[in-house]
């Protein structure tokens, strides 16, 4: 069992606090687990065993409570009254208007209720109404490169470039498997991410009224192969469609608008909107796509040669957003920025790229950091090994030495 710490430590924040933990990511990265960690942590100090109400809706022993009516009943069975209790409802999407049983135990006293579920359109709809706010949610991504370091021994460089082939899925580095049963593996996450999770999503607009035209598991998959092929370079709408109709494939926008959802909305993809440096306004055409994990890429798209400077850029995305950064592409006039990292209301512009040593790339990547007026802080993350230091208050910095060195 991988520690997830930074997880465990957010939990803990929340731990009591009158707000529904709700925990979402793709499949396969830990969620079941960190559930099954902070319950040993509330047994370490001293919560009892009748305290804490588990249940995981992907065990057939549970088949009978996705009916939310039995549900209900099953948990008012167990509860204790004026004792602080736990519940905790995992792949709680399978049960249909979970959101009836969790609104009502949580206006209840001495309740503390954690929730899992591997689709962010099931979080978005009743329960956000009922509750307006009232619960705040946890993604959780695949291991990030530190915590992917920390079970190797290898060099650092070569731990990187095996990070970039495999990913960052827990399993697969906890049992250390082989390339071949690695790649058996992503393939089980992605089929059924695309066949159950998105499924799942269906189901549930079409039990609330809602039509969907995601019915072309074919077209899903070719949606998604094209956005492993260009994350890091911005997109529209239009832009896709366009491709698939020049593949011959016979699609509206909205059949596509459909798709990306649909593929988003399964943490498969996250879309980052375009930020004016200006203004700090946030701009809705052409978003960049970046992918949860390389190593989903490398399944998605075999025997190709990857452009490194976009596939580091995708990890760091996935940094920023697990050092709890807001994230948004920055565009200066013509020039952009690769990231504008927001926190505690400061800023942070990043560019990523592989290399520094030719003095064209040098000037192409820290020209648009010095066209920046404010004093907000600058970085140019790097493979390179040479160029590090400060350059007129731009800092270039080693991006194995930034992913492993949180600051």
């Amino acid at each position: 069992m991988i520690d997830r710490k930074e997880y465990m430590t957010i939990l803990k924040e929340w731990q009591n606090k009158q707000v529904i933990k709700v925990i979402t990511g793709i499949r396969r990265t830990g969620k079941s687990t960190l559930l099954a960690m902070f319950q040993d942590h509330l047994k370490e100090t001293g919560v009892e065993n009748n305290q804490i109400i588990s249940i995981n809706f992907e065990d057939m022993e549970y088949e009978d409570l996705l009916d939310y009516r039995k549900l209900y009943a099953y948990i008012k069975e167990r509860i204790i009254p004026d004792t602080p209790m736990y519940i905790f409802l995992d792949e709680v999407q399978k049960v249909e208007s979970y959101e009836n049983v969790v609104d009502s135990f949580y206006v209840q006293d001495n309740i503390d209720i954690y929730i899992t579920g591997s689709n962010s359109h099931l979080f978005s709809g009743q329960l956000a109404t009922n509750l307006r706010g009232r619960y705040i949610e946890i993604n959780v991504l695949p291991l990030s490169f530190r915590e992917y370091f920390s079970l190797t021994d290898t060099p650092v460089s070569s731990a990187f470039a095996q990070y970039m082939r495999t990913g960052g899925f827990p399993y697969i580095n906890a049992m250390d498997l082989s390339s071949e049963n690695s790649s058996m593996y992503i393939e089980g996450i992605y089929n059924t991410v695309l066949l159950k999770d998105i499924e799942d999503r269906l189901r549930r607009r079409e039990s609330s009224g809602k039509n969907s035209s995601v019915t072309d598991v074919a077209l899903l998959k070719s949606v998604s192969k094209y956005l492993s092929s260009v994350i890091g370079s911005p997109v529209s709408l239009r832009s896709i469609t366009n491709y698939m109709i020049s593949n011959e494939r016979k699609v509206s926008i909205n059949t596509i608008s459909d798709y990306v959802t649909a593929l988003c909305d399964a943490y498969l993809y996250y879309p980052v909107d375009p930020m004016d440096l200006n203004g700090k306004e946030v701009l809705k055409s052409n978003k960049k796509y970046y992918i949860v994990d390389l190593g989903l890429r490398n399944y998605i798209l075999p025997k190709r040669n990857y452009d490194l400077g976009f596939s580091l850029e995708n990890i760091v995305y996935f940094e920023l957003l697990r050092r709890r950064y807001e994230v948004h592409i920055g565009r200066h006039g013509s020039q952009e920025i690769d990231f504008i990292a927001k926190r505690n209301n400061e800023y942070t512009y990043i560019q990523v790229t592989a290399g520094m040593t030719e003095e064209s790339t040098f000037n192409r990547e820290i020209l648009p950091l010095k066209n920046i007026r404010d004093n907000y802080e600058k970085v140019i993350l790097t493979l390179d090994e040479y160029t590090p230091g400060n350059y007129e208050g731009i800092k270039v910095v080693n991006v194995l030495d930034w992913l492993i060195n949180v600051h």
